[in-house]
């Protein structure tokens, strides 16, 4: 008795130890795989942060140091400060502070390149400063000064922020790999939970078609949302640096107005320049009325005008029948601005450029229309793949790829800008955009 006893002590004991290891057995891939998935996520989301922070850094720098460090120039040519009150060290010093914390953030061999020639671009700068403070001592130097501010601090300013901006869109298109590698994972996981699935749907049946389901749906709502997240990070960081050079050259146009003595073109620039940069920033409303945005593109081509007024003119023609339908901010601008600088300014004698409108079916179109130089077929070829095969880098064409992207990540693929060109006839931009007006949905959004 006393034997039967044990015996089925021990067998209770040999189930118990069967019934552990089983559990065990069951549990220990589940184990392995949320250690696996858990720290591949946590190493995907570091590296998005160092990227978005790296993004984030050469931004600040490149809306700042261009207009800071020629305004400051200028105040120590025309004497309004002296070379020990002039901020100049400082911001050249503040400058090289953010290209060397820069350095700990990438990886890439292209972009140490670029920041490499962003420090050249910074000794040049101090070598210009230099000069110019020993310009100031001889009283027969200004127009030498000017020369340099002219000439050399504001090309080699422009060219830092031109370097700058190429970090920060090289950067961007690392986070674009991460979000692929991102996708890999996601896949990976995916094939791993079937693996698993499939190893222990005898035991756990119910567990195992549940729990996967459970788990991998706010991971794939995560990872969609940081995609649309880090897409619409890359093309508003794109976007912010037309604005600053813009903003310089027209206020230099408006000290030289005022030093000139034209009075009713100063009220006018700087009129139409508060219009421009309140329709742009419009209460932080990412998509207004057509009638907004044509009052911005309005200001931004009255004050080229003046700039311009021996090559530019322009017409604004939009029927009211358009006025209240939505677009995308700071949309058409970006398309004027191109065909300013890429058709009117390259052909001799100047041109004009047009802003029309006409209604679709269930769309509505915007043509901008230049009679600039133009483009020959195989430029226009280029342009037309740097639109629809995201790789703006071979036609050199950031600006279009912004605004297409922006439009077809809110309304969706099939609208967008198309391309027409003929080389020394001119270029005709058009944006196709969905019929759709103010309503309560989009003011809650």
């Amino acid at each position: 008795m006393s034997s039967q006893r044990e015996l089925g002590k021990k067998n209770k004991s040999r189930l118990a130890t069967q019934i552990r290891i089983s559990y065990l057995i069951l549990l220990l891939p589940n184990i392995v795989f949320m250690v696996y998935a858990f720290y591949n996520l946590w190493v995907t989301n570091e590296r998005y942060n160092e990227m978005l922070n790296s993004v984030v850094v050469a931004s600040e720098f490149s809306l700042d140091f261009k207009n800071d460090f020629d305004y400051e120039t200028y105040l120590l040519i025309v004497g309004n400060v002296s070379p020990e009150e002039s901020a100049l060290p400082g911001l050249l010093s503040d400058a090289r502070k953010v290209v060397d914390g820069l350095k700990d953030y990438t990886d890439t061999e292209a972009n140490k390149k670029r920041l490499a020639s962003a420090e050249k671009y910074l000794n040049n700068l101090e070598g210009y400063i230099d000069n110019i403070k020993e310009n100031l001592s001889y009283d027969d130097r200004y127009e030498n000064n000017m020369q340099i501010w002219e000439n050399d601090v504001q090309i080699v300013t422009a060219l830092l922020q031109e370097t700058i901006n190429e970090y920060i869109y090289y950067e961007n298109r690392q986070i674009q790999s991460a979000q692929a590698r991102s996708r890999e994972l996601y896949l990976d996981t995916v094939k791993i939970s079937v693996g698993i699935l499939a190893f222990i749907v005898v035991g756990i049946v119910v567990v195992s078609l549940i729990g996967p389901l459970w788990i991998t749906r706010p991971i794939e709502e995560q990872v969609t949302a940081e995609q649309k997240q880090l897409r619409k990070a890359e093309f508003e960081l794109l976007q912010a640096q037309i604005n600053p050079h813009f903003l310089y050259n027209t206020l230099d146009a408006i000290v030289w107005s005022a030093e000139a003595g034209n009075q009713k073109q100063v009220v006018k620039m700087v009129g139409s320049l508060s219009e421009f940069f309140r329709t742009s920033l419009n209460k932080g409303k990412e998509i207004v009325t057509v009638r907004e945005e044509l009052q911005h593109v309005r200001s931004y081509l009255e004050i080229q005008q003046i700039r311009y007024q021996d090559i530019l003119s322009y017409e604004i023609d939009v029927s009211a029948d358009l006025h209240n339908f939505l677009i995308p901010k700071i949309t058409i601008q970006p398309l004027v601005e191109n065909a300013l600088y890429h058709g009117i300014k390259n052909r001799r004698g100047g041109g004009k450029i047009s802003v029309t409108g006409e209604i679709g079916e269930n769309d509505y179109i915007i043509r901008v229309t230049d009679d600039g130089i133009g483009m020959n077929e195989e430029r226009l070829a280029q342009v037309r793949r740097g639109l629809t095969d995201q790789d703006p880098d071979s036609g050199k064409i950031y600006g279009l790829y912004n605004v297409n992207e922006r439009i077809r990540l809110e309304f969706g693929e099939e609208y967008g800008i198309s391309i027409d060109s003929a080389y020394e006839k001119g270029t005709t931009l058009t944006i196709r955009l969905p019929q759709k007006k103010i309503s309560t949905e989009i003011v809650k959004k």
